[in-house]
């Protein structure tokens, strides 16, 4: 297999996606993180544009990396500036980085319009500044900025920009598609052709997504001969964004053959696509090819039958490669296979009438606006109401929630709750910011003395649907909750036409599925995970 390498520019091109911003520290993870899966470049971005860069070449140049080498990304010298005295230059040889990232002009328009220097004084500063880098003992990549949309204009003189580049000393040059407006037949015709100037191994590319082809484009250009790829975790970037890295490198790999990262790094794929999405303060895109929660989840009944029989069937490659894992949702399309399938995995021993009984259940609770597909903590407890096996952590005695709206402006919420766990009978009272915090807080209360493990329980997200709004506040409403122990995550569901029910109804399901017992390879996976 020939090796492709992967070039990592999230800090730097990501960061120019809208209300994208990190602090120096979490840069520092970033890297961190593409260290563990193998990256082989990581683009930090400019030495000396702010303070929060300055800091992170200083964070960097103490972190220890394995895997991952780290580029400074720079402009090549100003019009009518000696490279030896351009300060931004001098901040590129001077950093700790061992290689360095020059863009430079590739079309004739942006020299007209941007720069407004001639085709001769651009290939000069092209060569120039390389040249000076190289001098200073660093290794340098040189975008091309723009070059597709160059060499559709003029084939000659966009060949001419890279050469300039190549003659000064560069290992390698980027064709870029800045715009994102090349397709794969014209990238990968443009690619060839730069491929066979430069020389084998010389080439990268760089695209961006704005006609949806980031990826298509990059695969197009490994074809064509590049070796180097460029891209952003999980396609950050302005605009549209740039290259999916996590949809590439899988790609790369599994699809077309080429050597890019170690199996086992492979299979940290989703976790580091999901850390750092966390980092990024984003939530996970559920249906992003390979790492998605969505990727390998099979709703229609035939599907879900088809998967167990042999995975081939209905998934591109096994999910446990890149770290991800096969869903089996439940809804009302699902059957035996579906439900047989799910209480499997959560090791919960169903006979035929409890399969008969779970289904019927699913499809009754479905029509009055349940959605378990969304839900795996409150289906699995459905499971195990039906084969016996639950366990209950309480048993509600009864709640009452009042709030009070004062004339100042104020509101104060006040929840009590009495209930019984085993033969002993509490009843607390606490106050919250709204009617489910304050229930939320009181119920921990109630329970904490008989399972002081219940505090590793976070909520982590409430959202909440109207499914019949034409029936206004009187409407049915559906509530759905994320939570945490900080190695699992779940999701849990109420409906009903009081949102506090709704509500109450969710947060028991969460808090009691954290404390049904588990099979023993549940959690596993994450072990595997970086960060």
């Amino acid at each position: 297999m020939s090796k492709v390498h992967l070039y990592d520019t999230t800090l730097r091109d990501g960061m120019q996606g809208q209300g994208m911003s990190l602090s120096a520290s979490e840069k520092v993870r970033v890297v961190e993180a593409l260290d563990r899966l193998g990256v082989h470049y990581v683009e930090a971005g400019f030495p000396d544009s702010n303070p929060k860069d300055v800091e992170l070449f200083e964070r960097l140049a103490s972190t220890p990396l394995e895997q991952t080498t780290v580029a400074a990304f720079g402009m090549t010298r100003r019009r009518d500036l000696d490279a030896a005295e351009d300060p931004g230059l001098a901040a590129l040889v001077g950093c700790f980085a061992p290689v360095v990232t020059l863009v430079g002009k590739t079309w004739a328009l942006h020299l007209e319009k941007v720069t407004k220097v001639s085709r001769d004084e651009n290939l000069a500063m092209i060569a120039d500044s390389v040249r000076h880098c190289v001098d200073a003992g660093k290794r340098v990549i040189y975008d091309a900025e723009h070059f597709f949309d160059g060499w559709r204009d003029d084939e000659g003189y966009a060949h001419a920009c890279i050469e300039a580049a190549i003659e000064a000393g560069a290992e390698n040059v980027s064709l870029c598609d800045t715009n994102g407006s090349s397709l794969p037949h014209e990238i990968e015709e443009a690619t060839a052709a730069a491929a066979a100037l430069a020389g084998v191994g010389t080439v990268g590319i760089h695209t961006h997504n704005d006609a949806g082809c980031g990826v298509a484009n990059s695969l197009a250009a490994v074809r064509a001969g590049a070796t180097l790829v460029q891209g952003t975790l999980n396609g950050y970037g302005e605009r549209t964004g740039n290259a999916n890295l996590v949809s590439i490198l899988p790609a790369l790999q599994l699809k077309l053959g080429h050597d890019c990262v170690a199996p086992e790094r492979l299979r940290l794929l989703t976790g580091t696509a999901h850390l750092v999405d966390e980092i990024c303060n984003l939530a996970p895109d559920p249906s992003q090819p390979y790492v998605g929660r969505n990727a390998f989840a099979h709703k229609g009944g035939l599907h879900a039958a088809g998967v167990e029989a042999d995975a081939r069937t209905f998934e591109h490659i096994d999910p446990a490669l890149v770290g991800n894992e096969r869903e089996i949702l439940i809804s009302e399309l699902a059957g035996r296979g579906s439900v047989l399938a799910r209480a499997a995995r959560a090791g919960i021993p169903l006979d035929d009438d409890a399969v008969r009984r779970s289904v019927e259940k699913l499809k009754e609770r479905e029509h009055r606006g349940y959605s378990y597909e969304a839900a795996d903590a409150s289906f699995e407890l459905l499971l195990r109401r039906e084969a016996g096996t639950y366990v209950p952590l309480f048993r509600l005695e009864s709640f009452r929630v009042v709030t009070e709206k004062r004339a100042d402006g104020g509101v104060e919420t006040e929840a009590t709750i009495k209930l019984w766990v085993g033969d002993r009978r509490y009843i607390r009272t606490a106050e919250g910011n709204g009617p489910v915090n304050a229930l939320d807080r009181a119920l921990r209360e109630a329970i904490t003395e008989q399972r002081p493990e219940i505090a590793t329980v976070e909520l982590t997200n409430f959202k909440v649907r109207i499914l019949d709004e034409h029936h206004g506040t009187a409407s049915v409403t559906r509530v759905l909750l994320d939570s945490s122990d900080g190695v699992r995550e779940w999701s849990s569901l109420g409906v009903s036409e009081n949102v506090i029910e709704a509500s109450w109804e969710a947060l028991v399901d969460s808090l009691e599925f954290a404390f049904q017992p588990r099979p023993e390879h549940a959690g596993a996976e994450a072990a595997e995970l970086p960060g």
